[in-house]
């Protein structure tokens, strides 16, 4: 039997998020202060001549027909890429929620490079890997090493890796999915048209104080636009702020999830009890970002 491997899929969450603009394709251009929560999927490989996928875990049933999944995607767009690399049996313990902002899937694809990667002896600088990642989806790339950094682009253009301050926090979600394309479509941007440029100075925090006051100016431009559709952000954002010790709160990606962002793991733990016994049918994790 050959050796089971095993890799966490840890939650993407977007401190920030601004559209800077639609490309003349139809892809829009992005720039967003991207972090990884302490929460995660639980994705296994036992190397084998045979690709195949079995999903379990309590939001299993989110991750939806395996044929659309992002872990055989991204294997096999691999597979195309690395000659003589062996795929085997995935083995997927979903406990992150589907169309959450919190890139479940794109971080499951993410841990199966690593994983193939890993039963092949290549380094996750390796073009064929980050070609992979960016064949499989958007948020693949940045979840392949997961770090602080910012990215743009539509996610395929990565800064080094930042140092951020680490945060106590609390991820909610009420367990409704919201699907990422009405979202950037609500924006109603024409192809061509552009609202913003790039920043160009080095993003760099010394204290937590010193990240929140960033954040305090630097939002994510795709909150309207998912309330709009989804009237429920609104009820998660109004009752993470009002968590005793919040100091902000925000939807991560196109939603539907909120963070908010605790001084301690003590009030954030305090935060998420309160939350899971007011709303028992949220999704509620006390975690920290870093």
């Amino acid at each position: 039997m050959s050796a089971l491997l095993a890799e966490r899929a840890l939650a993407k969450v977007n401190l920030t998020l601004r559209i800077l603009g639609r490309r003349a394709d139809g892809y829009h251009d992005i720039e967003s202060l991207v972090v990884f929560a302490r929460v995660a999927d639980r994705l296994t490989l036992r190397p084998g001549a045979e690709l195949t996928l079995r999903v379990q875990g309590p939001k299993a049933e989110g991750a939806g027909a395996l044929a659309d999944n992002l872990v055989l995607k991204a294997a096999r767009a691999l597979l195309a890429r690395v000659e003589g690399l062996k795929v085997g049996a995935f083995a997927l313990a979903k406990e992150l929620p589907s169309g959450a902002g919190l890139g479940g899937g794109s971080a499951d694809a993410a841990a199966a490079l690593r994983l193939l990667a890993r039963a092949k002896g290549i380094g996750l600088d390796d073009r064929r890997l980050l070609e992979a990642a960016r064949a499989t989806g958007a948020d693949v790339p940045v979840c392949v090493d997961p770090r602080p950094r910012v990215m743009r682009g539509i996610g395929e253009v990565l800064s080094e890796p930042l140092m951020v301050p680490q945060l106590a926090a609390v991820l909610v979600h009420p367990g409704i999915p919201v699907a990422t394309k009405p979202v950037f479509e609500a924006l109603g941007l024409r192809p061509g048209e552009r609202r913003a440029e790039a920043t160009r100075a080095r993003i760099s925090f010394d204290t937590p104080a010193a990240l929140l006051a960033f954040l305090a100016g630097h939002g994510n431009d795709l909150e309207d636009a998912a309330r709009m559709i989804e009237p429920m952000i609104a009820t998660v954002h109004a009752a993470v702020g009002a968590a005793p010790g919040c100091r902000l709160v925000r939807m991560s990606g196109s939603g539907s999830a909120c963070y908010g962002l605790f001084d301690s793991a003590r009030k954030a733990q305090a935060a998420a009890r309160g939350l899971a016994a007011a709303h028992p049918g949220w999704w509620v994790r006390a975690t920290t970002f870093g």
